[in-house]
């Protein structure tokens, strides 16, 4: 079992990424909400991580915080949810933020997400209520990360980039990215939830 990786951060394209470790290159996968917060390519990055043996491959899929790995894995043990729909989860809210819906039983968020239909949402409200139960006692204690401003250019790229690797084709990605992007907004991380929120009135 791999449950940390520290190394070189050599590549990234969400939702996959490439760390160096003395040499060897690991590839993982990650949710968005973990990718905002990675340093620039060349630094050091440590990663919490989650290894799953399938017949036809090894993945590793790696998280900023124990929470979010943790959620993870409440996730995929969830009828219907694969690694694949739960980083698109993970990906779309951060962890309070489902912690939010599942108390609020809050279906319509859910649905907003790419390739969560009503039946998985309401399954989701049902099996997480419980596995979720002390998460909102500690939402104080903890602030969002925020990572550094970019170009106009460059955030309206990312955004894009990013609704493109979770289902949306290109000119649906730049669509919904466009009908939500001001001036006001300095980073492609906000973009991006407001773009997803978006399709809920779309």
């Amino acid at each position: 079992m791999i449950g940390r990786i520290t190394g070189t951060l050599v590549h990234k394209q969400p939702p996959e990424i490439l760390i160096d470790v003395g040499g060897v290159g690991y590839e993982l996968q990650v949710p968005m909400t973990t990718l905002f917060q990675l340093p620039p390519l060349g630094e050091t990055v440590c990663l919490v991580t989650h290894f799953a043996v399938r017949e036809d491959a090894h993945l590793l899929y790696g998280f900023a915080t124990e929470r979010d790995r943790e959620l993870f894995r409440h996730l995929i043990r969830v009828s219907g949810v694969g690694p694949k729909l739960a980083l698109t989860i993970l990906s779309g809210m951060d962890g309070d933020s489902f912690a939010r819906a599942v108390q609020a039983a809050d279906v319509t968020t859910l649905v907003a997400l790419p390739g969560v239909g009503r039946k998985t949402a309401e399954r989701l409200l049902v099996e997480m209520r419980d596995r979720l139960s002390g998460w909102l006692d500690e939402l104080g204690t903890r602030s969002a990360a925020t990572g550094t401003s970019a170009s106009p250019a460059a955030r309206l790229r990312d955004a894009e980039e990013a609704l493109v690797s979770l289902g949306y084709k290109p000119a649906e990605a730049a669509r919904l990215v466009a009908a939500v992007d001001d001036e006001q907004i300095t980073d492609s991380e906000e973009l991006i939830r407001l773009a997803l929120r978006s399709t809920v009135r779309g």
